[in-house]
């Protein structure tokens, strides 16, 4: 996640928890407000208990299409690295997009090479869609 010391920064100034999930150890800030929970299991072990922890009231950063699904079913707010935010009114298409996607992949249909590179302004509008989030929850 290449906003991970946004995330940590944006947390301390509302005083909010952050919670990491892995299943292996990774590096977190010296902080008590960041909590790294570790999961074991299959290979969605980790989306797994995302999807079923989040909430309203909740943010969830993920690139994961599928995992942003889930949260935006499960009332939680759900924003991208690079700012894009998923609500019910468009993970529909966004899922179905990505499904297309991978569909042309898998008969070797060539589909573009991958995500741009990221980038300052996606890390300006990712900080801009995450303080958005926060303050539509303290609002509701």
């Amino acid at each position: 996640c290449p906003v991970k010391e946004e995330v940590y920064l944006v947390a301390r100034r509302y005083e909010l928890k952050v919670v990491l999930v892995a299943n292996k150890p990774m590096r977190r800030p010296d902080d008590e407000n960041v909590e790294l929970v570790l999961v074991e299991g299959q290979f969605n072990a980790a989306d797994d208990w995302i999807a079923d922890h989040a909430g309203a009231g909740d943010v969830v950063v993920t690139g994961d299409i599928p995992l942003a699904a889930r949260c935006v079913r499960g009332g939680a707010r759900v924003v991208t690295p690079s700012g894009r935010v998923y609500t019910d009114e468009n993970i529909g298409g966004a899922l179905a997009t990505r499904d297309l996607m991978t569909h042309f992949r898998d008969f070797g249909a060539a589909a573009g090479g991958g995500p741009p590179p990221f980038s300052k302004k996606d890390r300006s509008r990712f900080l801009q869609r995450l303080d958005e989030a926060i303050q539509a929850i303290s609002r509701a």
